[in-house]
Order: C-alpha cells, then structure tokens, then sequence
C-alpha cells in the first residue's frame, strides 16, 4: 500500500507500547525516543505502558493492532528471549514484530559480592571449576535475558553454579550484597552506583567492546572469545506495516540518535544509541532470537508457561 502524497505520515498521535511498567529502565529509554520523535517529525509519539505476562500482552497487542504505522512497540532483548523460548503464544513472536531499527545498547555486567575470592574473571571461572555446585546466582527469573546470559556463561566456561530466579534483579540485590548468592547479570546503568560504592565488584561485561561507564571492566569476551550479549532495544510496527513507514521511521530514528540532546541523554543512562536500517535490524532479530534457541536448548532451560 503506497503512501498517498496528500496523506504524509504521520498526520495523527502515535501510540508507542512499552511492554513493562512506568518508571523502569525500557519506559526512560522509550520516553527519550518517543519525545525526539514527536519534535522531529511534528506529530505526538505517545507511551503507552503495557506490562504482564513477560512482554507478551504488549506484543499480542502489536500484532492485533492495524499495519498504518500509528501503533509501534519499543521492545528489549526480552523480545527475542520470547521469541525462542515461548510456545504458547496466540501469535508468532517472530512473525508478528516488522523490525524497524534498533535504538540504543548497553552491556550487561557480571557483578559479585565483594567477598568471593576472585579479582577478576579468570579467576572467577577457576574458583567455580575447583568448587562446583557451591557458588550461586541470582537472576530476573527463568527465562529471562539475565538469567540466559549467566547459563551462557555457565556453558562458555563449563562451569557448574547453582541458580536462584528472583522477580527482578532489583530483588537479588539485599541478598547478593549480603552474600547470600554470590553473582548476577544485570544492566550496567541500575550496577553503576553499587560498584561505585564498593556494594559489588564487577567482573565482565558482555557487550563486544567496553562500555564506556566502566572501561577499565573488561569484556567477557576476552576471556570466553565469541561470548556477547548486550542489552538492546529497538522499535517494530505490526506484521505487514507498508515499507515507506518502516523506512521513513528508521531514518528518523538515526537522525534522533545523532542528535546530541538525545546522545548525551542515553550517555548519561550508561546506553550508546544504535541505529540500523529495517533489513540490518530484522537480520539481527533473527540472529537473536536463534542464540536465545541455543542457549534454551543447550542449557536445557525448562520455562513454565501458562
């Protein structure tokens, strides 16, 4: 369906799902993109928080929702963990989201307790290997981004650590402080005040290059070549949204990502903004949700749903 010249897009308010709660790390992020959207292209891009069921009910939304361009979705990784490990789902997770580009990045990071002997990632991965079973760590929950990171881990560096899923990594943090649990994954920006002040000690990130927040944090990488997971997010429209829309959009959102209100608002979060163009990003998504397959299937990762 070709745009019609005397109908520009967009000529009305856009809603854009975040599949989570006002106030977390996803919905700041999304409200960055959302208020350089609305100044660049003259038309209000307007939140609309949908949480529950992991994500799922914002994205069975999105793929109900009409292919004009005026409802999108600002997802995370959670989408492709979704993507591969639920079945299910009344809508193909794969199929239902056209990508658009991805927004912005940043690295996971490996904290520990400060007590656990080891000062750096080598040996981290020989104090597991000589003691197996008798360290733990916390994550978001079965299933989610954080807990498949540290599984990959765990199969990277054939360790064996015992997991404890938490609802949230907000949660594992009274215990991981006071040593009940000895690590977790979790974003770099909620992790920045913590190292800072001595509360954990970081130990990789998991993004390809170091994050800029913690550069003297090395990748884990270059520890377990071929490991990288970073955060992303990024915005899709509905299953057959018109190409025009789905360009147009992409290339608004690399202008906003190269404008410095923007850039220094997500430097300021510990996120880089990282634009790609539809066909780049929906390579990527599929990239994506096949390691989260590999990781599930490998790890033998076995997710209630119901």
């Amino acid at each position: 369906m070709p745009l019609r010249a005397q109908e520009p897009y967009p000529n009305k308010p856009v809603r854009v799902l975040v599949p989570s709660t006002a106030g977390g790390g996803i919905d700041l992020l999304a409200r960055m993109f959302a208020q350089r959207l609305s100044e660049q292209m003259g038309q209000q891009f307007v939140v609309d928080n949908v949480g529950g069921a992991g994500g799922t009910i914002a994205s069975g939304t999105l793929a109900r929702a009409a292919p004009d361009g005026y409802t999108l979705i600002f997802q995370a990784t959670t989408a492709a963990v979704n993507a591969a490990s639920l079945t299910k789902l009344p809508f193909d997770p794969v199929t239902a989201l056209t990508p658009i580009s991805m927004a912005a990045e940043f690295p996971l990071v490996m904290v520990v307790n400060p007590d656990v002997p080891a000062k750096d990632i080598k040996e981290f991965i020989a104090l597991l290997r000589a003691n197996p079973a008798k360290y733990s760590y916390g994550s978001a929950g079965v299933g989610t981004g954080t807990h498949l990171a540290a599984e990959w881990f765990k199969l990277m560096a054939k360790v064996h650590i015992l997991h404890i899923p938490y609802k949230g990594t907000g949660s594992v943090m009274p215990d991981l402080i006071s040593g009940q649990v000895h690590m977790l994954f979790d974003g770099v920006p909620p992790q920045s005040g913590h190292i800072k002040q001595g509360r954990v000690r970081p130990l990789a990130v998991t993004s390809k290059n170091r994050s800029p927040a913690l550069p003297h944090v090395p990748t884990m990488a270059e520890v377990l070549p071929g490991y990288e997971l970073p955060f992303w997010t990024g915005i899709f429209a509905p299953p057959n949204t018109p190409a025009p829309i789905v360009d147009k959009l992409a290339g608004e959102i690399r202008k906003a990502t190269a404008s410095p209100q923007l850039a220094t608002k997500l430097q300021e979060f510990g996120a880089e903004g990282h634009p790609m163009t539809p066909v780049e990003f929906a390579s990527f998504w599929k990239q994506q949700v096949g390691l989260f397959r590999k990781i599930v299937k490998d790890a033998n990762i076995k997710l209630e749903e119901g």
